[in-house]
């Protein structure tokens, strides 16, 4: 094995290659019903083993990935590699057994006992059953079926409110590059290193653009790309300022890349590697049709003097911001995705909540939480275009979510009140009225810039008191009050209608 490529201790006893080969391009390559040969693409895998690229990353939808992984451990026995999975399942609840039966294919198609990483991606962050897919995931990690439990595409709220939730996450996969430095401007790579999380980037070289084979070129036909990441990249580049900008980035990272005699997919790898919590960049593979290896070895070689840092972050800072935080594309417009939307990823996400309807018109949304049963409300009732949403803590069932961390418990308070009035047919930017109680007076500061991240572009009026709450777990308590204005679609597929 080449010892020149560069390490990163993801865990303790989980060391990985600082590049990791990316198996995403298998999909692409069995698109429109073509089949690979599996156990001839599953010999491809060991080249980069031998190299010293021994961790390999995948997912349960790209395509036959799993398999060739399976027929490749079934050669070389467990430990030959460091071997990623990702569990993306469709929006809405899934039980303990759809969990299990989950991992179990994975299991299965990998041919092993244990997953090295499973990392877990969630739709709508509205719907808090995600933290039950979450506790049953760390349930099969106890068990023993999961080393360790990563996320992938998660923002940096969520991935604060899960870690301040006590969930065992060691890992965030997020697109992290020249062109989108969401990463870096919204607290992600501080979070990370704070809570010692290992960043893990994708779209380094944005599907092939930020290499030679662009550079002094003219801007392509976008709706004739060859592949799905140049399809999704290209929205990325269209956002971040067009084809103009990407050109004078271009130029200024080859010019780096000639001073150091190396690639510019180099350059553009090296500055995301140097990141602060950045353990490794996830560079793609045609395995089977072409290979990266001998160039991907350069990058340990390449050490970014001071004055090319200085000169990528300017280039950088010339770009126009990729909007919001990291995984959004996934989860609100713009969808920089290959399709622009998210119809090649999932048909419909369900209401968050219970919607009962009653005689008089009303309808009501039942959270779970006890509190509803016990004292007889309701998280959120509609009359006619009104929407009145009860005092809302940081619960989830019976368990406190957010811990002692009053901007966790915020966040999830919202969330909780977003998911109400999806389920009534609403959406957060319907709210006019909100009303915030805190416990503690040195909490306000951070309470209220987490309202103020929500409800900047809403605006709603609001109140914010210090009170003695119920319950020495909660921080905060939010109530709101909405009035939906009519629309011929509801918002999300089965939401109540009034």
């Amino acid at each position: 094995m080449n010892r020149s490529v560069e390490r990163w201790d993801i865990a303790p006893d989980l060391s990985i290659s600082r590049a990791l080969t990316g198996l995403w391009q298998i999909a692409d390559l069995e698109r429109d019903g073509k089949q690979l040969d599996l156990e001839a693409t599953a010999r491809e895998m060991e080249p980069y083993v031998e190299a010293g690229f021994t961790t390999f990353d995948m997912a349960d939808h790209y395509g036959s990935a799993e398999k060739i992984v399976g027929l490749f451990l079934k050669q070389h026995g467990a430990g030959s590699a460091e071997l990623f999975t990702k569990w993306v399942p469709k929006p809405g609840r899934s039980s303990r057994e759809q969990v299990r039966d989950a991992v179990q294919l994975s299991l299965d198609r990998m041919q092993t006992d244990r997953l090295d990483l499973l990392q877990f991606h969630t739709w709508n962050y509205a719907d808090p059953s995600y933290l039950d897919t979450l506790s049953y995931l760390q349930e099969l990690k106890d068990e023993g079926l999961i080393r360790y439990l990563g996320v992938t595409n998660t923002d940096t709220a969520h991935l604060r409110l899960m870690l301040s939730s006590g969930f065992e996450i060691v890992s965030n996969q997020v697109c992290f590059s020249l062109l989108d430095q969401r990463a870096r401007n919204n607290g992600m790579t501080e979070l990370c290193r704070q809570h010692g999380v290992t960043l893990l980037a994708f779209g380094t070289v944005a599907g092939g653009f930020l290499t030679e084979r662009w550079l002094d070129q003219s801007e392509p036909d976008w709706t004739r790309l060859e592949t799905w990441s140049e399809m999704k990249y290209g929205r990325f580049i269209r956002e971040a300022g067009g084809w103009a900008a990407l050109q004078d980035l271009l130029r200024i990272v080859h010019e780096i890349a000639q001073r150091h005699d190396v690639s510019m997919a180099n350059v553009a790898c090296r500055y995301i590697l140097d990141q602060p919590a950045v353990g490794g960049v996830i560079i793609g593979a045609r395995l089977g049709v072409s290979e990266n290896r001998r160039d991907n070895l350069r990058l340990f070689q390449l050490e970014l003097d001071p004055a090319s840092l200085s000169e990528l972050d300017a280039a950088v800072a010339r770009l126009q911001p990729i909007p919001g935080d990291c995984g959004d594309e996934y989860r609100r417009p713009p969808y920089l995705t290959a399709s622009g939307d998210l119809s090649h990823h999932i048909d419909v996400i369900p209401p968050p909540f219970e919607v009962r309807r009653g005689e008089d018109g009303r309808q009501r949304v039942l959270s779970g939480t006890v509190w509803e049963d016990i004292a007889g409300f309701s998280r959120a009732v509609r009359r006619g275009h009104r929407i009145v949403i009860s005092g809302t803590t940081a619960t989830h069932g019976d368990r406190a979510i957010g811990g002692s961390d009053p901007v966790s418990q915020t966040h999830f308070i919202i969330d909780k009140i977003e998911g109400a009035l999806q389920s009534l047919g609403g959406a957060l930017q319907d709210v006019v009225m909100t009303r915030v109680y805190i416990r503690e007076m040195e909490h306000w500061d951070q309470v209220a810039r987490v309202h103020g991240e929500r409800f900047r572009e809403i605006g709603p009026a609001n109140t914010l008191v210090q009170a003695g709450l119920i319950g020495s777990e909660y921080l905060v308590e939010i109530e709101a009050e909405a009035v939906v204005e009519p629309r011929s679609t509801p918002r999300l597929e089965g939401a109540a209608q009034p």
